[in-house]
Formats: C-alpha cells, sequence, structure tokens
C-alpha cells in the first residue's frame, strides 16, 4: 500500500531520450542520454525517478500505475520559443514578403482581437494543437489587446500549461485601431502583469512588434516595464528580412545597427529573445553572447516569406555562443508540428554545408529551448525534480515510417526519420504537469 509520500504516483514506460549538456559544446554523444526501455515516474506535477525499466521498476511504490507504449520514444515536453497565436486564421496566407504580409494578412486579422469571445476562440484551438503536437512550453504574442492575453492566458491556466505571453506594443507604423501608446502600452502591460503574471505556470512577457512599430519613447517604457518585473520575460523580432533591416536603419539613423537599437533602449539581457536573426553580423553575435540574449530560429516562417537562411553554426560558434531555440512563428511559420521545424532547421544547416545532427536538432526544441528560455532548471529534460511535461513519440506512426524503421541504424538514423517523416501523427501522447493532456487514441483531448 503507498504511504502518504508515494500516494499519487504514476509512471509511463518506452525508450527514452534527453539530455545531460549541450552538444554544440560537449559534443553529441556526451550531451544526449538514450535508453531503450525505460520508466519515467511522477508524481505531484513532478519527474520522481527516471532510467532503465529494470531499476526503475524496482523502486516503484507498490501498485504504481505504469502506462506501457509500445514502439516509443519518451521526450522531455517541446518548446515553441516564437509564436503569433491571433495569427492562426491567416496560416498559408502567401505571397509576400514580410512587410507587405503584415499589412495585407496580419493587421486586418490581429484587428479582431478586441473582442475577447474571438479571442478565447483562437486561444482555445492554439492550445489544443499545442498538446496534440507534443508543445508543453511555449512564447506567445498577443495583439495590441489585453483582451488577447487574458483569453491566452486564462486558457492556459485551466490546462496547467507553462505560456509566456503579453501584449504586443505598436505606437507608429501601423493602422490606427492596433496602435497605443508608451503611457498606454506601460499602464496595460502593468495590469497585464498583476492579473497573470506567476500564477500557475504563466509568466510575462513585455512584447513591442519590432522597432518600426515602436517609436524609441515605446521602447524605453518597455524596457522600464520590464526592468522592475522580477521573472519576466521581453520578446520581439530582429533582422528577419533585408527590407526591415534598411527600414529599421532609416528610422535609427544614430544606431549602429538594428540590435542597437535594442541595446541602447535596454532591451538587451537574460529572459530576452528575438526571433529570427537571420541578417546579423559578428558584432551582433558577440553582443547577444555577451548579454546573454535569446535568439529564436524559425525556419519554415523564414522559408515561407522568403526572409532569408539564419546561420545557426555561426550563432552558435563554441567561441561565444548565443542561446538558440526553435520556433514555429506561426501563422508565418507553417505548421505546429516541431518535428517539421527542426527539418527545416536542418535543411537550413544543410544549405550552408553545415550539417546539424538529429540529435542536435531535438535538442534545440528541448533542452537547448529551456536553456534559451531560462527554463533549465524546470523543463526541456528529463531527471528527477524537473516539472513532468513529457511527450511521447510514436515511433512507427505511419505505414511509411513503420517500414523505414526497420532499416535505422542507431538513435540518430531513428530521431532523423522521424523529423523528415513525422507530423502530428507521430505524438502518441503528451503529458503536461504530470498529467495526461492528450492521448492521440481517445476521443478528444483530455483537458
Amino acid at each position: 500500500m503507498m504511504d502518504a509520500n508515494t500516494a499519487g504516483w504514476t509512471a509511463i514506460r518506452a525508450a527514452l531520450l534527453t539530455f545531460d549538456a549541450d552538444p554544440f559544446l560537449a559534443g553529441r554523444d556526451a550531451a544526449c542520454r538514450y535508453e531503450r526501455d525505460a520508466i519515467v515516474a511522477m508524481a505531484n506535477g513532478r519527474i520522481v525517478d527516471c532510467g532503465p525499466a529494470e531499476s526503475v521498476a524496482q523502486r516503484l511504490p507498490p501498485g504504481t500505475p505504469v502506462t506501457q507504449y509500445a514502439n516509443a520514444l519518451i521526450s522531455a515536453g517541446f518548446i515553441d520559443a516564437h509564436v503569433h497565436y491571433p495569427q492562426l486564421p491567416i496560416i498559408g496566407a502567401g505571397g509576400k514578403p514580410l512587410l507587405d504580409w503584415l499589412a495585407a494578412f496580419t493587421f486586418p486579422a490581429e484587428s479582431r482581437y478586441g473582442d475577447i469571445e474571438h479571442a478565447r476562440s483562437v486561444a482555445i484551438r492554439y492550445l489544443d494543437e499545442n498538446l496534440r503536437h507534443g508543445i508543453t512550453t511555449a512564447a506567445v504574442f498577443g495583439t495590441v489587446h489585453p483582451q488577447s492575453v487574458d483569453a491566452l492566458f486564462d486558457e492556459a491556466l485551466r490546462r496547467q500549461m507553462r505560456v509566456i505571453a503579453g501584449k504586443v506594443l505598436m505606437d507608429r507604423n501601423a493602422p490606427a485601431d492596433l496602435l497605443d501608446t508608451p503611457a498606454r502600452g506601460y499602464d496595460e502591460g502593468k495590469a497585464l502583469i498583476r492579473r497573470w503574471h506567476g500564477r500557475g505556470r504563466l509568466a510575462y512577457a513585455v512584447t513591442p512588434r519590432f522597432a518600426a512599430t515602436s517609436t524609441p519613447a515605446q521602447l524605453e517604457a518597455a524596457a522600464a516595464l520590464w526592468h522592475e518585473t522580477p521573472g519576466a520575460y521581453l520578446q520581439s523580432h530582429i533582422a528577419e528580412n533585408r527590407a526591415e533591416v534598411e527600414w529599421i536603419a532609416s528610422l535609427y539613423p544614430d544606431r549602429a545597427s538594428y540590435l542597437d537599437v535594442y541595446d541602447k533602449a535596454g532591451l538587451l539581457g537574460r529572459r530576452a529573445v528575438y526571433a529570427h536573426g537571420i541578417h546579423l553580423d559578428e558584432a551582433d553575435f558577440a553582443r547577444l553572447c555577451e548579454t546573454q540574449t535569446a535568439l529564436a530560429h524559425c525556419p519554415t516562417s523564414n522559408h515561407f516569406l522568403g526572409s532569408g537562411l539564419f546561420a545557426l553554426h555561426r550563432a552558435r560558434d563554441s567561441r561565444r555562443p548565443v542561446h538558440v531555440a526553435l520556433g514555429t512563428d506561426l501563422g508565418a511559420g507553417t505548421g505546429f508540428s516541431m518535428l517539421r521545424t527542426m527539418q527545416a532547421a536542418s535543411d537550413v544547416a544543410q544549405l550552408h554545408g553545415r550539417p546539424l545532427s538529429p540529435r542536435a536538432s531535438w535538442w534545440l526544441a528541448t533542452a537547448g529551448a529551456a536553456r534559451a528560455l531560462d527554463l533549465d532548471d524546470a523543463v526541456g529534460s528529463i531527471a528527477p525534480g524537473r516539472d513532468a511535461d513529457l511527450v511521447v513519440i510514436d515511433l512507427c506512426s505511419t505505414p511509411l515510417i513503420d517500414f523505414r524503421m526497420r532499416y535505422v541504424d542507431g538513435i540518430d538514423d531513428a530521431l532523423g526519420v522521424q523529423m523528415a517523416l513525422g507530423d502530428d501523427r507521430a505524438v502518441r501522447a503528451t503529458y503536461v504537469n504530470g498529467q495526461l493532456a492528450w492521448d492521440r487514441d481517445a476521443p478528444a483531448p483530455r483537458l
């Protein structure tokens, strides 16, 4: 019989993959830990034991329920470091580069989020799709409307999900109905922080869209709000598109670079995350490393908008490595699947002549992303004390994958097959805070 200290334990059993170090710095074999048959035990939202099944089984309290998954791999839940949930209704609206795409599709779509019921309906779909795709942590843009953040946080809290989000700040170069002011943006952000920051597993992100849509005064107000809020994040965009870079230079002629605009405003540092970074130079990478500012690499979005090819090997140079995570960047990004996003990152690396191993790609979506978001003490890896946010990958989810897996040679080959051929059907189950939140074979999500 279970005692008070072990009541409520549950466990899952399958192969296991996790990371103990950075494969870009420690080498892929030293960084990766793989078990062919493992058990992960959970209680009170945390991992309490994990390792080879034979050993862990002997330590489980009598009567602990163990769910076994055949032909499956347990991984830390995927982390999406950059996404725009309000853009779900325009996924696939293409044919234009970034700045034209914003004007034609994004701004009209975002104008609807003053209606909290519309915001809630999209937030529900967005969060349910995350669970269906094994994404358990996300850094998310709202719109300029506080209601967009209220709806998202309310639904995330109900699902016990870890979500970082904030109201977009824009006080110029956007439609009038999407503009705020430095004072209003600060005040509305402050009110959202009081309502949501630190509740459950939620964190607020101060969110200037990008330097073109915020005046220097608004960037300074954003920096003040960020620095006075312990544990808060700062998220924005940088150097995604060459026309954008040229526009920023014209708007800020006294700044040395696009990054310098944010630097002089006090917007670099730990827990600051900038999407894209395609058109950065060596001085920029060095400054990002020095300040511990992170980049979100969003390859499917970059391909869709024709923005360019992010040089991951330059960002992760061991002499001054920059924190990098993967992002779907929906809705310019073309899907929720982190498997497809990993494969797209691998494709970009290959085009640069710097191949990315499947293990390293997986790290960017799990432990590497957690480190980039300053969450590596909580999520991103599988170890006692970490949050029990897990994804179970069906290694034979389609007839073709089942066939191909008969010929794999080692874990890297197996991961490569999942990235190249897998999609949402590969996500067998998703666990959030120790609870089964998505079961592919059940009629509906559990939360």
